[in-house]
């Protein structure tokens, strides 16, 4: 269950950064509602960290969560904010991709 709540938590940090992207392209009264979302995001991303890590060890799940989102945010940032989707973003990406999943399978919960 814990490893379900990260991955959750992992989804809602994808969902802050992309908020506060959009909040940073919007004015008035539409990116109000952004930096709204963004604090929604935020706070149910912090808050499903912290139930996860009460039985996985921090730095793992500190370390995938982290990972979760960064992977997230760059796909977002290529398809929605149409940033560039060069060999090195997409190789990297790949690596850190390996790198949650190895922290997974050595994990001891």
């Amino acid at each position: 269950m814990s490893w379900i709540l990260l991955i959750i938590g992992g989804l809602f940090e994808v969902g802050f950064a992309s908020c506060l992207g959009k909040a940073n392209e919007t004015k008035g009264v539409e990116s109000t509602y952004w930096m709204l979302g963004f604090i929604v995001c935020l706070s149910l991303s912090m808050l499903l960290l912290y139930k996860a890590s009460q039985e996985l060890p921090i730095g793992t799940a500190y370390a995938v969560w982290t990972g979760i989102g960064a992977v997230g945010t760059v796909i977002v940032g290529i398809i929605v904010f149409k940033e560039p989707a060069t060999f090195w973003r997409i190789f990297f990406l790949t690596t850190l991709i390996s790198s949650i999943i190895g922290l997974k399978f050595v994990s001891s919960n």
